[in-house]
């Protein structure tokens, strides 16, 4: 075993006390452990995996899977978490034979190739709550995707690291269904007992993030500690602010707040203790980015270290065409969080202080920001929503709207109802307050009015959090019942309120009704819930 083929002085003893033998590996090739950055990017290159980008990123494409295959991730149904899993679309169940031998399959495929690339992390800033997860995979880049967005020990550490998860992960592997259960050659599937996961047939690197995400999302709730699909930023006061949204709404742009420590961008505890970052970087959608709006995540991506999942590079000068969506609109960055100038290096703050639900409204009816009750708080985590807008997807023509619990459906292992009371104590018990920030579409919906500037939304949410909105005046929007500030300062009074910005307003009124139906249609999938709650939600 090498820890690089490529070194020309000794290594530091980077490999676990039993080698793999506690993965029930025996590799014929050689294992490269716990390569860091140049390490592994040198590799890729040597193999082919990938290209460089001007100014170093390493370029990395996906093909045929440029996205996440929720369809094809399962459960092992066992006896140990059976009674816990909310089962269904989201957490299909895999029987433990058919996981049996599906791993000895990706275990015998892996053993056989020349060269392994394992990578020793933490996911889980705090340690009263951290798991230690050995990733085992066959391309260089992969690990050196995952060393970038989970937290790296101490160099010195590594020859004592006990890993408590392993994830094999096998992207050019093809599953049997008729013989492994599954429903494509392509899987993703999570064995809670054994504390394995594994995951081939794709090549997307998003799948090695999710799959812990999920894993936390079932053991921090046992633990009495909440895991939350958003980012989180803190004050130079020490104020900590929570973000939920589903991809595209903002979550990662307004958490990387210069005026603020960006504690993560997309995974979260909440405990008796505070909050704690999952991961030790970021995972940014790059589509269209640019250094006049988005100044801290361009940066990162005229970085040596950074790996840009399916961007198209000039072919004269490899610089980045961020427009350019010819493979995917899921363009990616992956990059460690110290990328981020103002990052917090112990990926932990205190209770927050305000929790903002993001939503990009493409039917342009929600206000740009309200405050809400608690009781709404819960309505609205719950609903999850956003929407998609025409031309996203093939057959769509207008906007259509998108529920996705607890603003992270498709990594739910619980209930929904679960997480939601859960949240709902925190709030209650640390007072914070909670915001539903429109980052969509103003003056109409998708196609005829515009999407909400970000100068805008910025100085909204900075108001919110810096306590300027306590005072001000509000007024209650008649169709959704949501507590709207009458002014912000540097927004147009006018952009608060959406009806007013609508040029026919009984289109507007037509739209809000519209949309308060799938509000109400949504919410009933939850059945019997607080009376509170259930009428909290759109009154029109």
């Amino acid at each position: 075993m090498s820890a690089d083929s490529t070194s020309r002085t000794p290594a530091v003893a980077r490999s676990g006390n039993n080698g793999l033998a506690g993965q029930d590996l025996a590799p014929t090739g050689t294992v490269h452990w716990n390569l860091v950055a140049p390490e592994l990017i040198q590799a890729a290159i040597r193999r082919d995996e990938g290209r460089l980008a001007d100014m170093g990123p390493f370029v990395a494409v996906t093909s045929p899977h440029t996205g996440r295959s929720p369809n094809d991730k399962f459960v092992v149904k066992e006896p140990g978490s059976e009674a816990d899993v909310d089962w269904g679309k989201v957490n299909q169940p895999i029987s433990p034979e058919h996981f049996s031998l599906l791993l000895a399959d990706v275990k015998a495929y892996l053993n056989t190739l020349p060269e392994l690339f394992v990578q020793d992390l933490f996911c889980g800033a705090d340690p009263a709550h951290r798991l230690s997860v050995r990733y085992v995979m066959p391309n260089a880049w992969h690990a050196s995707f995952v060393r970038n967005m989970f937290i790296r020990p101490a160099q010195a550490d590594l020859a004592a690291f006990a890993p408590n998860f392993t994830v094999y992960h096998a992207p050019e592997f093809q599953a049997d269904p008729a013989k492994h259960g599954t429903r494509t050659s392509t899987f993703i599937v999570l064995n809670l007992a054994t504390r394995t996961i594994i995951i081939g047939g794709t090549r997307y690197a998003g799948e090695l993030k999710k799959a812990m995400f999920t894993v936390m999302n079932y053991l921090l709730p046992r633990a009495g500690v909440l895991s939350m699909h958003c980012s989180a930023n803190i004050g130079e006061a020490g104020d900590t602010a929570l973000f939920f949204g589903l991809s595209g709404t903002g979550k990662t742009t307004l958490s990387a707040d210069p005026t603020r420590g960006l504690i993560g961008d997309d995974e979260h505890g909440w405990s008796g203790e505070g909050t704690f970052n999952f991961e030790g970087g970021c995972y940014a959608k790059v589509i269209n980015l640019s250094a006049e709006g988005e100044p801290d995540i361009f940066q990162t991506t005229q970085m040596f270290g950074t790996i840009l999942e399916n961007v198209v590079l000039d072919p004269n000068g490899r610089k980045v065409e961020f427009e350019n969506q010819s493979i995917t609109e899921n363009t990616r960055a992956s990059y460690p969080l110290h990328y981020i100038r103002n990052h917090v290096p112990s990926g932990r703050g205190g209770h927050p202080k305000n929790v903002v639900f993001l939503t990009a409204d493409a039917f342009g009816v929600l206000p740009p920001i309200a405050k809400l009750t608690k009781e709404q708080a819960m309505y609205y985590f719950l609903s999850g929503y956003t929407a998609k807008v025409a031309g996203t997807e093939r057959g769509v023509t207008e906007p259509q709207a998108t529920f996705s619990a607890c603003f992270g459906a498709v990594f739910l292992v619980w209930h929904p109802t679960k997480y939601a009371e859960m949240l709902g104590l925190l709030l209650k018990e640390h007072k914070a307050d909670v915001w539903l920030v429109n980052t969509g579409w103003s003056g109409g919906g998708y196609g005829v009015g515009k999407r909400m500037k970000l100068s805008y939304t910025r100085s909204m949410v900075r108001a919110a959090l810096a306590g300027d909105l306590a005072d001000v005046r509000t007024y209650t929007d008649p169709v959704f019942g949501l507590h709207v500030p009458a002014a912000v300062t540097g927004v147009p009074s006018d952009v608060l309120m959406p009806r007013g910005t609508w040029s026919d307003p009984d289109a507007y009124d037509t739209q809000a009704k519209k949309l308060a139906e799938m509000f109400r249609k949504n919410f009933e999938k939850f059945g019997s819930v607080d009376a509170g709650i259930a009428g909290a939600g759109p009154k029109g």
